[in-house]
């Protein structure tokens, strides 16, 4: 996803720039060309060795090191640089940042940098809450720089409060919104149900099925990395949602209808990946099970049915798109489906297919449209994602 982007990792002093080596090692992987830079200070806390083992680059500490070949280092890295995040930035650094002063490596590259700038503010919450430090972040943030708001929690001075650096993995996303796509989606407005509903039967049990929601909550992760404005309506998973959508959290299939009416209208595109309980309980009465000598009977009514809406209710220009899960009669099944609800593509994968449907980390899909089929081999449900995009924006 990174293959070839140049991103620095600016480290300053704070016990925290442990967490960045994993931070670089994660980005290593995923084919990024690493480079970090450290004040003096920080290399109290880890050693530069560590960050060339990750990383493979020689880490830059001193802005008068001789060992290195002849070109002005600080300005050659800057200009390579396609993102940088300074993680930790301590009050110190920030503090210089705001005001001009580049008196070492870190801060002489950065201010040569005219690519995205993330810092990650990570101090004693005394100090983050310093009406200098704060006045020092409005100034870094009217200049462009994008600041990541420190976690809460017990920090290593024993203290309790704000000032956490957030996790590498946090970082990670963000990175990754920045860079790991074209924004071919811009200006696109997305919405994307995943995961299943559960309908009460009583107060301890309730009617759902297997979905995990891992194919809707990628299609919302790549769409919103692609650039587009991605509204995620999702029933109860375990699944954190990419941190740059809007999430709407719901439980029942009614309340996914609301949610998904309410905004549709105003929707370029809208894939409908949530798979939805087909019945609830029958509203009859208080009692909604009965006995009749060992066995239970509960009365069950249709839920709403989402996509069938969305087909009647579509608008001139809308693009969309169904999930279908078959067990027999792939393609025919799929294709009654898409005629009826009228849509405009179905994403249609057989449950008896290994690596496909629920639970799983891949998918085996075929894309339907009015015209065409396309069978895909197994995948990832993130490489999954990528290609239903791009079939839709074709179309």
């Amino acid at each position: 996803m990174l293959k070839g982007r140049t991103i620095l990792l600016g480290v300053s002093g704070s016990i925290a720039a442990y967490k960045t080596a994993s931070l670089a090692s994660a980005l290593k992987k995923l084919g990024a060309d690493v480079h970090v830079l450290m004040t003096q200070n920080a290399t109290n806390f880890i050693h530069p060795i560590t960050f060339e083992s990750l990383t493979g680059n020689r880490c830059l500490v001193d802005t008068f090191d001789r060992n290195f070949q002849f070109q002005v280092e600080h300005i050659s890295i800057a200009k390579r640089a396609e993102l940088v995040m300074l993680a930790p930035a301590s009050a110190n650094v920030i503090g210089k940042l705001a005001h001009g002063i580049a008196d070492d490596m870190l801060s002489t590259t950065v201010m040569a940098c005219q690519c995205p700038v993330f810092v990650s503010p990570t101090m004693n919450t005394r100090m983050f809450e310093n009406p200098i430090v704060r006045n020092n972040m409005r100034i870094l943030e009217e200049y462009g720089y994008r600041l990541i708001e420190p976690t809460a929690g017990y920090l290593a001075c024993g203290d309790t409060g704000q000032g956490k650096m957030p996790e590498p993995e946090v970082l990670l996303k963000h990175i990754l919104q920045e860079l790991a796509f074209k924004k071919d989606l811009q200006g696109k407005r997305i919405l994307i149900t995943a995961g299943p509903t559960r309908e009460a039967i009583d107060p301890v049990r309730y009617i759902t099925n297997h979905s995990s929601g891992k194919m809707g909550y990628a299609l919302a992760a790549r769409a919103c990395m692609r650039g587009a404005e991605v509204t995620l309506v999702t029933g109860p998973t375990s699944l954190e949602p990419w941190p740059f959508v809007k999430a709407v959290q719901v439980t029942t299939a009614r309340e996914m209808f609301e949610a998904v009416t309410a905004i549709s209208s105003h929707q370029d595109v809208i894939i409908k990946a949530a798979a939805v309980a087909d019945y609830r309980p029958a509203q009859v009465s208080d009692q909604k099970m009965k006995k009749k000598e060992d066995q239970l009977f509960l009365e069950l009514e249709r839920t709403d049915d989402i996509l069938q809406y969305l087909g009647d209710h579509k608008k001139k220009g809308q693009l969309l798109c169904g999930f279908a899960m078959e067990t027999e009669n792939l393609i025919s099944n799929s294709r009654a489906k898409l005629t009826k609800k009228n849509l405009d593509m179905i994403a249609a994968n057989n449950l008896k297919v290994e690596g496909a449907g629920f639970q799983t980390d891949t998918n085996v899909l075929t894309l339907i449209t009015q015209n065409e089929e396309v069978s895909l081999e197994k995948m990832s449900k993130e490489d999954a994602a990528g290609i239903i995009l791009d079939k839709l924006l074709s179309l």
